[in-house]
């Protein structure tokens, strides 16, 4: 018996078995969608015919289609309505984010505005401990040739 260990997967066949994954997940909800808009496409035919031999063009439906044509109506509204819903969520979500951001924004450009004029003051405190410390030189000079 020749037993071969088994190896763990690399990470590229992990990737590429994740990709084979969701290529099959998407080929089978792109069947599921075409198949729900060929039901919708002959359904919406037939209620669009007129029916023979009735010079009526309000034509009564059947209960049957009636009722299919309300559950695909109701079906449709549901995907639909969930969709709209998560849609308004992310919009109200990503202007909640904008005025966050906006607000920070502002708050940076204070602080550093603020740190700007701290930098300034700091500079010219220097500069006129430096010219003090330049004159009392002079001074202590002055007085030490005399």
């Amino acid at each position: 018996m020749n037993a071969t260990p088994a190896t763990p997967a690399t990470s590229s066949e992990q990737t590429e078995s994740s990709t084979t994954e969701a290529d099959t997940n998407l080929a089978a909800v792109s069947e599921v969608e075409a198949g729900i808009r060929d039901f919708v496409r002959n359904d919406i035919a037939y209620l669009r015919r007129p029916a023979a031999g009735t010079p009526n063009t309000e034509t009564k439906l059947e209960p049957s289609t009636e009722a299919t044509v309300s559950n695909v109506n109701s079906l449709i509204q549901r995907v639909a309505g969930t969709s709209l819903a998560e849609i308004e969520n992310l919009v109200t979500e990503l202007e909640s984010l904008r005025d966050l951001l906006h607000a920070e924004g502002q708050r940076v450009q204070r602080e550093i505005s603020g740190y700007a004029q701290l930098s300034q003051a700091a500079m010219k405190s220097t500069r006129m401990i430096a010219e003090n410390v330049a004159q009392w030189k002079r001074t202590a000079e002055n007085l030490r040739n005399d």
